[in-house]
């Protein structure tokens, strides 16, 4: 869950709610919000313990589909603008390390974030080990940053400085819309809280584990998150806090000194690294989804002598470079979260159309029914709010792309992919050197 949010969404979140005070208590409620769709999923996962997470569930409820239009969105949104929102991070967090004076030019840090695309995808593409190493080493680099920030902000407060904690509620927003989009600031950082359910396979004893790690981590996380924006606050003014780029450094700058240089390393490095990861995953997507024939079945061949993904990787790789290209880190995260929160809301309903339809199928672990309806309830309120509110292009594009795939599922997947589609695998077989993995294992 810990990855480039806490370190960019601050700033953004804090400026939708216009007060310190609803800020800190958005932190909270998405902690809150996360808790209990992951318990409504903790249901799911030891029902339907296959390692498909919404696209099994969707396919157990609604039919092929519903899990068709998942894996489609997944594919085409929802994995490249991860993938952006993070380079972005980074490359802001890099480039601020070199730029005391002024902001950072936009063009700049989108070069330097489409860069870092380019750099992960040779990993990915280069070698399974390689990429799996790279990971390793770089997940300790986010822990570092945060217990950085945390006892650097509870010296500041020990001395003190508590002035900006002061009348926390003051300045607070009215308008619906704007909480709901704080929200999508705030559940970014979250986002991840329903990764076990893609590895439900590989834990021993889920209807016992699941639940008992989501109920541990889950408010370990949301209690690091808020003595976070507490110890920005110990360093750094509202406005200050808002009007930074990037604001773990500008605390960094404040409170280490000659050792200031830590932070923005840290937390590129730590971003590097979140980046790297939703590649190696996202590749794997692809890769799923059209061996199941819902997407292209070249995405689903890998490499004759890496045995890497390549194509997958390749296809998302363009993807997200187009987004960084045309998007913004806040525009992006609105795109995403708005897009989530449909296929969070959809796996809320599987969840109670199937206490209905297959009322005695083995539920292992069982959610009070109230979690499932209010996340649903939530849900709602996160996509129409902000429409109703203040309508964005951003949504209007998720919505296409949803449409489109209904568009693509019936002449592609449900009739059958037209046949210049073989021409087209064939010349990328010969191309990226790529083969379906049953060639290559006979």
């Amino acid at each position: 869950m810990i990855g480039s949010g806490i370190f960019v969404s601050p700033s953004g979140l804090l400026e939708r709610t216009g007060s310190v005070g609803m800020s800190l208590v958005i932190w909270i409620s998405c902690g809150i919000l996360s808790l209990l769709g992951a318990l409504a999923y903790a249901e799911l996962g030891t029902m339907n313990t296959s390692s498909g997470a919404e696209y099994a569930y969707f396919m157990d409820a609604f039919g092929p589909l519903p899990a068709f239009l998942f894996s489609w969105v997944s594919t085409l949104v929802l994995k490249p603008s991860q993938m952006a929102i993070i380079c972005l991070s980074f490359a802001k967090y890099a480039v601020e390390a070199f730029v005391t004076e002024c902001d950072p030019p936009d063009t700049v840090v989108k070069l330097v974030a489409v860069l870092a695309i380019l750099v992960i995808l040779f990993i990915n593409c280069y070698s399974v080990n390689l990429a799996t190493g790279v990971m390793n080493v770089f997940t300790a680099a986010k822990l570092i940053a945060i217990l950085i920030v945390i006892c650097g902000g509870a010296y500041k407060m020990f001395e003190g400085n508590t002035q900006n904690l002061e009348n926390p509620f003051k300045g607070t927003t009215s308008s619906m819309g704007h909480i709901a989009t704080a929200f999508y600031t705030g559940l970014w950082a979250y986002d991840g809280w329903n990764n076990l359910n893609y590895v439900t396979e590989e834990i021993k004893n889920p209807s016992k584990n699941l639940p008992r790690s989501i109920i541990i981590a889950i408010p370990l996380v949301t209690m690091c998150y808020a003595l976070i924006n507490i110890s920005y606050l110990a360093v750094m003014s509202q406005s200050e806090m808002i009007e930074s780029e990037a604001v773990a450094v500008t605390f960094g700058n404040r409170i280490l000194g000659v050792m200031a240089w830590l932070m923005p390393l840290s937390v590129t490095i730590s971003t590097f690294g979140s980046a790297h990861g939703t590649l190696f995953a996202a590749g794997r997507l692809c890769f799923a989804a059209s061996r199941e024939g819902h997407l292209m079945s070249i995405l689903s061949y890998v490499h004759v002598r890496r045995l890497t993904p390549a194509p997958g990787l390749i296809f998302h790789s363009l993807i997200a470079i187009a987004m960084v290209l045309s998007g913004t880190i806040e525009s992006l995260i609105d795109f995403f979260s708005f897009t989530a929160w449909i296929f969070y809301g959809g796996a809320m309903a599987a969840l109670l159309v199937m206490r209905y339809t297959r009322p005695n199928f083995p539920r292992p672990y069982k959610v009070p029914i109230i979690i499932p309806i209010l996340v649903l309830g939530i849900s709602v309120y996160l996509i129409l709010a902000p429409i109703i509110d203040q309508p964005q292009k951003e949504y209007l594009y998720a919505l296409f792309f949803i449409v489109a795939g209904l568009l693509v599922y019936f002449p592609s997947v449900h009739y059958g992919a037209p046949k210049i589609m073989e021409r087209f695998t064939v010349f990328c077989q010969l191309l990226f050197e790529v083969a379906p993995t049953q060639s290559i294992y006979d």
